[in-house]
């Protein structure tokens, strides 16, 4: 071999020296239970458990994956991406997470306000002026509504704890609610803004001439807050949503599945949704396929216009957990600082200040958050903060035990009394025979 030959394959082994290191930097590593403090034993046990569930077809499938102290604890991928084709559930099979997008926009905002670009306390007209003259809806004895003004203007905090006053409008009862008519007149059935033929701004400029339910800072009100927090970053930022979260959230953190639509290579990939609720012979079955809450959505051959920060994400497990697992460092992952140690310390802490919420839990900016363990009646630890998704997912994260966990599913309506989401609690806190 000559010389050259020997550096050009020296500089060949180098090179893929530092891809792989690079590669490998993105991904979680396994090992075994025992290193991380964990029974194997009731690992299987609960292996078992989530096999039940699609045996018994309450659900299609599910992705389930446990970190503890950094490291893989549990991996699994059960059951089927899409039953009718034949599809086995895999670890990289992309979900529709709704919910669980509102955390990462909350961090955006951190980011934003970590950047200088705004505050945490800035009123939302501010950012987006038609808010200031926002109304609240009060139903009167003859059924209608009277609007009355503001008492004082919603903050960007207001929206990160849903105590703007902001609903779901036609999404709860809006026969029986005159304020959520408005809502369904003005063409606003729920959570689900995909089919939207729209920029999200134009989306939340039409929202600020509709009622709200409650005064800024009266109530815990689930909603389109984190929507309307999308259009603040657009503004703040001068980028549009999706290039804002690829820039700062998605690239450095290796998150290359996470999307607001779907890649055209990656829709073999897309989970199917099923209905638990609908079958006469029992079982789960397709969920149609037109774009609504209850369907497969429009992630793939829709408008592809508007990026809804509340409900619109598409992603993997592992992609979450990189997330997540950057929240407990500290706000960074393999060297990506995303935000201060601070921030995160922020968001994980109850801001409602007694306004009534959950039983022995807070809300903080954009995850619930335990307070109280006997309050709640379920295994787990104070201070472990926690969300999930409309398509049946969940996830939290216990910083007294290190622990991060993500179960992705995907079903609508499920049967009555399915408590897979218990059971998973249970099985992993019973796994736990050395705490951190």
């Amino acid at each position: 071999m000559t010389m050259n030959n020997i550096k050009r394959s020296a500089l060949f082994l180098l090179l893929t020296f530092f891809a792989a290191a690079s590669i490998q930097a993105q991904d979680f590593r396994e090992a075994r239970p025992a290193r991380l403090g964990l029974d194997a034993d009731r690992l299987q046990n609960l292996d078992n458990i989530l096999q039940s569930y699609v045996d018994d077809e309450q659900v299609a499938g599910n992705v389930t994956l446990i970190l503890r102290n950094g490291r893989i604890a549990y991996f699994s991928a059960k059951g089927m991406q899409d039953m009718e084709a034949g599809v086995p559930m895999e670890e990289d099979s992309i979900f529709r997470i709704a919910s669980q997008t509102k955390a990462i926009i909350s961090v955006g905002i951190m980011i934003l306000q970590e950047k200088g670009d705004l505050l945490i306390s800035d009123p939302l007209s501010k950012y987006l002026p038609e808010w200031e003259t926002a109304q609240v809806g009060v139903p009167n004895d003859q059924g209608g509504l009277d609007l009355e003004p503001l008492d004082r203007q919603i903050t960007i905090r207001d929206l990160l704890t849903h105590t703007s006053g902001i609903g779901y409008g036609a999404y709860t009862n809006p026969r029986e609610n005159p304020i959520n008519q408005v809502w369904l007149d003005a063409g606003f059935t729920g959570w689900y803004l995909a089919s939207r033929e729209e920029p999200i701004r134009e989306t939340v400029r039409t929202m600020a001439t509709l009622p709200l339910m409650a005064q800024p800072g009266e109530k815990y009100i689930y909603g389109y807050n984190i929507d309307i927090l999308g259009a603040v970053i657009e503004v703040a930022s001068g980028e549009q949503l999706d290039e804002f979260l690829d820039d700062e959230i998605f690239t450095p953190l290796g998150m290359d599945d996470t999307h607001f639509y779907l890649p055209a290579e990656k829709t073999s990939r897309l989970t199917k949704v099923y209905l638990g609720i609908g079958n006469p012979d029992g079982g789960l079955i397709p969920a149609p396929d037109e774009g609504s809450m209850q369907g497969q959505g429009e992630y793939v051959t829709g408008p592809r216009t508007n990026f809804s920060g509340g409900a619109g994400l598409l992603s993997t497990a592992s992609d979450y957990a990189k997330f997540l697992q950057m929240t407990l460092n500290g706000g960074q992952l393999n060297g990506e600082r995303i935000l201060s140690p601070k921030s995160v310390q922020l968001m994980t802490v109850d801001h409602l200040r007694g306004i009534p919420f959950q039983e022995g839990s807070g809300f903080g900016l954009g995850f619930g958050v335990l307070k109280d363990l006997g309050a709640r009646g379920a295994l787990g630890t104070v201070g472990e903060y926690r969300w999930g998704g409309a398509y049946h997912s969940t996830y939290w994260v216990d910083p007294v035990e290190n622990l991060v966990v993500v179960y992705m599913s995907q079903l609508r309506s499920p049967n009555p009394g399915l408590d897979d989401y218990d059971k998973l609690r249970a099985g992993i806190y019973s796994a736990i025979v050395e705490s951190n």
